[in-house]
């Protein structure tokens, strides 16, 4: 009898165990689906180097920008379902996008999170030239006349950001769209815009030179980087509250093994102090969130983020 559990036992154990110890059997493809420089990028190089080493195999970024993520996106989920293409995004290719776009080259449910990875706070900043010295002064001045606000792009998180801004005040925001952040972040610093929401570190250089007002950031905490900026529920407009996840996607039907064991390669590597503290430093939050969990959280904000778009007629031609 115990000879016939032990390999019934190992019968059961054993294709998963063969499944986690084919991963990687070549070199390994991460895609991320914008600029190089961003904080998606620059995660996914951190991780592709820790686990170089440690794999011996080669882990390859390979940047597929433009349509605010879908190009990269649409290459992922039609790679081969086993392992050796990761997607290193951010949720609203996920959440924002299938609003927006008349039509997605790809289907949401064509790719599944292996980790929400880490997530990150918009800081409302704007040109001093404004006046605005609180987020309650740009809201009553854009109540009366609209304010310019500038963004990495059509679909991006800032132009998400200046959409919930208007659906949840009445502020008049006329967006702006550039071709990235720093663009962005420069044309705020230029006064050729108003201001923006818009990544903290690009930001935060320009505020701490007195070039660039800080209204607050629009995590649920204070940034580790700025924390003498308040949040905007400490501002008194908690419904702005907005972060940015950074994922890890493949394709849908690869196999459940092989998702676990790129999630325990990428747990670990993010474990690691010295990628913590690059984390650290783009003013990302650990977050860690796999499975069920994942699932849910994307689809809690693609409803979230549905409503704000259909209330603002917000789209991308």
């Amino acid at each position: 009898m115990r000879r016939l559990l032990c390999a019934l036992l190992l019968a059961t154990v054993a294709p998963l165990a063969a499944h986690a110890q084919a991963w990687p059997t070549k070199p390994v493809r991460f895609i991320n689906n914008f600029p190089p420089g961003g904080p998606s990028d620059l995660i996914a190089r951190s991780i592709a180097d820790v686990l170089s080493r440690q794999f011996n195999r080669a882990f390859v970024v390979e940047n597929k920008a433009g349509a605010s993520g879908n190009i990269g996106a649409d290459a992922a989920a039609k790679a081969p379902a086993d392992g050796h293409t990761v997607l290193f995004g951010i949720d609203s290719t996920f959440t924002v996008n299938p609003h927006i776009y008349k039509s997605m080259p790809f289907q949401a449910a064509d790719l599944r999170p292996v980790m929400i990875m880490a997530s990150s706070g918009l800081l409302v900043g704007v040109n001093p030239s404004t006046g605005f010295k609180s987020l309650a002064d740009l809201v009553a001045a854009a109540k009366a006349k609209p304010v310019t606000f500038s963004s990495a792009g059509n679909g991006s998180p800032g132009h998400l950001a200046a959409a919930v801004l208007t659906e949840a005040t009445g502020a008049k925001i006329t967006h702006v769209p550039y071709k990235g952040n720093t663009p962005a972040v420069l044309a705020v610093l230029s006064g050729e815009v108003n201001g923006g929401e818009l990544a903290t570190p690009g930001m935060l250089p320009h505020v701490k030179a007195g070039k660039i007002t800080a209204l607050a950031v629009t995590s649920h905490q204070r940034s580790r980087l700025a924390p003498e900026i308040p949040t905007v529920a400490e501002a008194g407009l908690p419904q702005l509250e907005q972060e940015v996840l950074y994922l890890a996607m493949v394709p849908a039907a690869t196999p459940e093994p092989v998702v676990q064991a790129i999630q325990q390669a990428v747990t670990d590597a993010l474990a690691r102090a010295d990628v913590r503290g690059r984390l650290q430093a783009l003013d990302l939050h650990y977050e860690g969130i796999t499975g069920t969990a994942a699932t849910q959280r994307l689809a809690a904000l693609s409803e979230r983020y549905g409503k704000v778009i259909r209330a603002t007629g917000l789209k991308v031609e």
